[in-house]
């Protein structure tokens, strides 16, 4: 039974090591309230003076998760000043949905954000009432004090792409007109860039990474040109721009598999971090919401030091350093959305209890929930957690049938993270529509995460 209160240490009958590490972590967890109740987010104050706040997820589809996140980042920018939210979500999508929280009116032509597998991901009621909160928080601010929100990630290839001819229609209709050129390999691919990878071993296909970058380069080229015109539409272009090159060369590494693929797309997702925080200034400040295996530290999982897998999270601590917060979080059991196989439809399944072996039984067993655990003021707890033990990440796939297997991996959860969130029992995302049939690709090797 969940202890959701915090009412009592629990026994599951785990060797007297283990369950001295439960006592020790309900010894240095702070209580915390629900995350809709006055209180919660000001336990997060210790990072506010932070350059970057990167805020996790153990699956991508539990609701207590995105409404811990939005209680967290509405507390540090409505009292600490962060100014950018961004997220594991396509740069042209969340595009749409900045503009929305702006109070201005869509570009022309442009489609509905989020219609793509996973729908449920960013679809959802919680995420919903987060964009109204946002909406609010803009309306009558002056344009550099607004709240943005962006995407880091690049798999919206087709918006992307019809995002940089917009742009060059409205002001170089000759370099649109080049831009298509170039852009005319992907086409065949655009609804369907899985298959690409296969598609350049013939000759006629193998060209087409020449194509994009150059494209690119020619766009940045006339940065000094066309930006005067209109700034914010010269960096979204720009940046469309680099994302249709680097899903390009995404897309043709993952056709082989291994750590490639998922290092170019998290390195990715940093590079685009960067751009938006240089865009904003020197005292730009942005919360970053992305999956656990993303905002954590790769070098103390199996999949960064067997595998060779880097994340975001890595790559922020080795630019930021102590500027950034790596906040993990963590639940025991209850139900979540997600799907059986890639493209499928969503449905509400059971999360079953954490292995025995876990850090999740850990954390459940301490007996505290809503909990969070701040490792740097733990040193003590820090090195009692530090031999690697097993985690569980949940994507946008959970087969609970293969769970060990599927969705466990070997970390060390206190290097991993700055911190830890935990809810000992939680409950699925409120979707908004769900799609039967889903345009898209796969997620990423080796979760969908």
């Amino acid at each position: 039974m969940s202890d959701q209160h915090g009412t009592g240490y629990r026994s599951s009958g785990a060797d007297p090591r283990r369950q001295s590490l439960a006592m020790a972590i309900r010894a240095a967890a702070d209580r915390l309230p629900e995350p809709g109740e006055p209180g919660f987010a000001k336990a997060f104050d210790r990072f506010a003076d932070k350059r970057v706040v990167l805020l996790g997820e153990a699956t991508h589809g539990t609701s207590e998760f995105y409404r811990a996140r939005g209680s967290i980042t509405r507390h540090l920018v409505e009292r600490h000043g962060f100014t950018i939210v961004a997220v594991e979500a396509d740069w042209p999508d969340a595009a749409v949905v900045d503009r929305q929280a702006r109070g201005l009116p869509p570009r022309p032509d442009q489609p509905p954000p989020f219609e793509r597998f996973p729908v449920w991901m960013w679809r959802n009621a919680e995420m919903s009432e987060f964009f109204a909160w946002m909406r609010r928080h803009n309306s009558g601010r002056p344009r550099a004090e607004c709240c943005r929100f962006y995407g880091l990630d690049m798999y919206n290839l087709t918006a992307s792409i019809a995002s940089v001819l917009t742009y060059l229609e409205s002001i170089d209709p000759t370099a649109a007109a080049t831009a298509r050129e170039h852009y005319g390999c992907l086409t065949p691919w655009q609804h369907d860039p899985s298959t690409y990878g296969r598609a350049v071993l013939t000759d006629a296909y193998r060209k087409c990474e020449e194509k994009v970058v150059e494209q690119c380069r020619s766009l940045l080229e006339k940065q000094l040109e066309y930006e005067p015109h209109d700034r914010e539409g010269f960096l979204d272009a720009a940046q469309n721009a680099r994302l249709v090159a680097a899903a390009e060369r995404y897309y043709r590494v993952m056709f082989y598999g291994g750590a490639e693929a998922w290092n170019l797309r998290d390195t990715q997702m940093f590079d685009t971090l960067e751009r938006v925080l240089d865009a904003h200034g020197p005292n730009a400040r942005a919360v970053v919401w992305a999956h656990n295996s993303h905002i954590g530290d790769a070098r103390h999982t199996e999949l960064g030091s067997a595998h060779g897998e880097l994340s975001l999270g890595e790559l922020c601590r080795r630019r930021f350093g102590e500027a950034a917060a790596l906040i993990g979080f963590g639940t025991h059991s209850g139900t979540v959305a997600a799907a059986s196989d890639w493209d499928g439809d969503m449905e509400v399944k059971t999360v079953r209890p954490a292995l025995e072996e876990s850090y999740e039984r850990l954390f459940h067993d301490a007996g505290l929930s809503p909990a969070l655990v701040d490792f740097g003021e733990r040193r003590e707890l820090r090195n009692l957690l530090g031999t690697q033990m097993l985690e569980r990440l949940i994507g946008v796939i959970y087969r609970p049938e293969t769970e060990r297997r599927s969705h466990y991996v070997e970390a060390s959860l206190p290097s991993q993270f700055d911190a830890y969130v935990w809810f000992d029992e939680t409950r699925a995302v409120h979707p908004l529509t769900v799609h039967s049939e889903h345009e898209g690709v796969p997620e990423t090797y080796p979760f969908g995460l």
